[in-house]
């Protein structure tokens, strides 16, 4: 039933605007739909089309805890200027404690299975916690951002949490996203102005050089094939 469900609405949506995509996710899943954003430059430019169609809708982003200080800035100049309120989850406190205290405060440089118990921890849980009772998911994913979200689709089947997930800029250049920043006035993140391509936590997050892709600057320390928080899980 549910490949059916995803078929369907994938072929409705095909060649679609952004736009339309999210007016009818929200008009026909009102109160059963959530956007998560990480407050990147994709996820900025959804925040404007979103709050436009509907400012009451649940948007929701994750504090790990170890953000960048011009992360928790852009949240509220972005609440601010949209007048809404985006939502924030933190992980587990007493997990965090048990996490550091067993293993160290910056455990996740010293294996694969370390970091990825740190973002399981401070944000698989939470996310899980942000998307009870939900049925839509909206996300900023773009295919051309990194080899592991090359096959991803407009409208796909969540195995992890039990829902269906939205993806209205997964086609879209990082130019497209640039150029509508720039048209509508959209805040940003300024790290993207200094070499920050993709930003995550501070540990785990350097500028790029010249070149590189947009995510090697995420855990870069360890393989591509392993860059990712498990957030969408393939």
């Amino acid at each position: 039933m549910k490949e059916e469900l995803i078929r369907d609405l994938s072929a409705r949506f095909k060649n679609k605007q952004p736009e339309e995509v999210l007016f009818f996710f929200i008009d026909r899943y009102r109160g059963r739909i959530a956007f998560a954003t990480n407050l990147g430059a994709e996820d900025q430019v959804l925040t404007q089309m979103v709050s436009a169609i509907d400012p009451t809708i649940k948007i929701f982003t994750l504090d790990t805890g170890r953000l960048f200080q011009e992360s928790h800035e852009l949240l509220q100049r972005t609440n601010e200027k949209y007048g809404i309120k985006i939502q924030v989850f933190f992980p587990d406190a007493k997990q965090v404690e048990s996490m550091v205290n067993n293993k160290g405060i910056n455990l996740f440089y010293e294996s694969v299975e370390n970091r990825k118990l740190c973002c399981h921890i401070r944000k698989i849980e939470p996310l899980k916690r942000a998307l009870e009772g939900k049925e839509i998911w909206i996300t900023g994913l773009r295919s051309e951002q990194t080899v592991s979200r090359y096959n991803t689709k407009l409208v796909e089947w969540d195995e992890p949490n039990g829902l269906i997930k939205v993806n209205p800029l997964v086609h879209w250049t990082e130019k497209q996203v640039w150029d509508y920043i720039r048209e509508n006035e959209i805040p940003y993140n300024p790290l993207h102005d200094k070499g920050f391509p993709s930003i995550g936590c501070q540990p785990c997050t350097r500028a790029i050089q010249p070149g590189e892709d947009s995510r090697a600057g995420r855990w870069w320390w360890e393989k591509t094939e392993n860059k990712e928080c498990g957030i969408h899980k393939r």
